[in-house]
């Protein structure tokens, strides 16, 4: 059996849904904190409830589903499907199509998650119709598997889950409990310190470059090139109603209205770029406040706008039930000294140079079992930042360390790809030799970016 058959098979036979999978932590994380620590069952459950309703990360839940959503009704634009079309004439071969698709997934990934991905999917699939349409042969599967690149960069772009968090004031005082923690913590971490980091900057130059050119290369020596058949699908999504007869219905069909109100939030957020002395304005209520802007702008009419966001809404339910229960989970481990536990260990086998690397590689296996950057950084937050306290080891390059290990396992897990095979008609086991190789790819470069920052 092959190791991609492998790994298939195992997401197959033992990975249930990703909510089915927040279940059993939550039972195993209270299992666990009975066994190994002295709090009653009571205050264990107790513990639990008030991290499930803990009122600043459910705002931050409702960020991170507005974040998805208004991205993918970016993506769902006229302008934006010019683009793909446009950009789908230089896609002449597997080898120029897998390399382009790959930078320009990655490209707006940068930008927004939700965006790139639908933008990524949305151009694979589009790529695959011309191929067919003049009847050339592509690597159809190495094509898709470009379009999903996106999502091993996102989480040190401009959306990323961790890094908007810790840009907001007083973010820490959410997940943490412990004071003299608290007190070693700053009130916040900008994106100078993250996202624009030395450190985060070569990184992403790196797999903006290396990523496309070994999709190139593997266009090249491709072997699996055939004629493939799709079903033509229209992405100019003309969702106006017309003729409107009541003056409400004018009103919403109206582009003016639509691009007025859309164009003056645009520029009010380009306002505080100028008025800001500092990169503390970057946080989720302004990456959001720039997409409901570019969105409605986009739409040109509030019709169009609110008939994408139906469409763009469904894939935010798992954001929407599995968070809270992630939230619930960060509770078990505060409550009961798990974290104190947790993180003990890995002071115990780190020094302040390998520290990094472990976050890294422990980022990547959570992130298999909580495939939800948001959802894993409420999790795993508590443990690493005390752990780094305890070293000595910059709270920067820590939370750095932990966003370059959910990325790299989003290439192996299958949940974030299961918008792009939709709009690709693709399989999992159709993609995943390609994305594997991306991880390793991937692996290399944050390595090299934390052993030399």
């Amino acid at each position: 059996m092959s190791a991609v058959k492998f790994i298939e098979t195992v997401f197959r036979n033992f990975f249930p849904s990703p909510f089915t999978i927040a279940i059993f932590l939550t039972l195993l994380i209270i299992l666990i904190a009975t066994l190994f620590t002295d709090e009653s069952i009571g205050n264990i459950i107790y513990g639990w409830e008030k991290g499930l309703w803990n009122s600043g990360l459910l705002s931050f839940t409702t960020q991170m589903m507005l974040m998805l959503v208004l991205g993918h009704s970016v993506a769902l634009t006229k302008v934006a499907s010019k683009s793909i079309s446009n950009i789908t004439k230089f896609c002449r071969n597997t080898s120029s199509a897998a390399s382009i698709v790959s930078f320009f997934s990655i490209l707006i990934s940068l930008f927004n998650w939700g965006l790139g991905l639908i933008f990524g999917a949305i151009l694979a699939r589009k790529v695959g119709e011309s191929s067919m349409e003049n009847n050339i042969k592509i690597n159809y599967p190495l094509i898709g598997a470009a379009g999903y690149s996106g999502l091993m960069v996102w989480h040190g772009g401009l959306s990323g889950s961790a890094t908007l968090k810790i840009s907001e004031k007083n973010h820490f005082n959410e997940i943490i409990s412990n004071e003299t923690l608290i007190k070693a913590l700053p009130e916040n971490i900008d994106f100078s310190n993250t996202v624009f980091s030395n450190m985060n900057i070569f990184v992403s130059l790196l797999l903006i470059i290396f990523i496309p050119t070994l999709f190139m290369i593997i266009g090249k020596i491709s072997k699996k090139e055939s004629t493939i058949k799709l079903k033509k699908m229209s992405l100019e999504k003309s969702f106006q109603e017309k003729g409107e007869k009541f003056l409400a219905e004018k009103l919403d069909g109206s582009n003016f209205l639509g691009t007025f109100i859309g164009g003056s939030i645009l520029l009010l957020s380009i306002a505080k770029i100028f008025i800001s002395e500092s990169l503390e304005f970057i946080n989720p209520n302004y990456i959001n406040l720039t997409l409901f802007g570019l969105a409605l702008f986009l739409h040109s009419n509030i019709n169009n706008f609110l008939k994408s966001i139906s469409i763009a809404i469904k894939g935010a339910s798992g954001i929407l039930i599995q968070f809270p229960l992630y939230f619930g989970i960060m509770g078990i481990m505060t409550t009961s000294g798990l974290v104190s536990i947790f993180s003990d260990f890995f002071v115990r086998i780190s020094t302040d140079f390998t520290y990094p690397i472990y976050t890294m590689i422990s980022a990547g296996i959570v992130n298999i079992f909580v495939p939800s950057g948001g959802g894993q950084w409420a999790v795993q937050a508590p443990i690493i930042l005390q752990a780094a306290h305890e070293l000595s080891v910059p709270f920067e390059k820590t939370i750095m360390a932990f966003v370059y290990g959910d990325q790299l396992t989003n290439m192996l897990q299958p949940f974030w790809a299961l918008p792009l095979l939709g709009i690709t008609a693709l399989k999992a086991r159709q993609i995943l030799p390609y994305t594997i190789l991306i991880m390793l790819c991937g692996l290399f470069i944050f390595l090299l970016g934390i052993i030399l920052f």
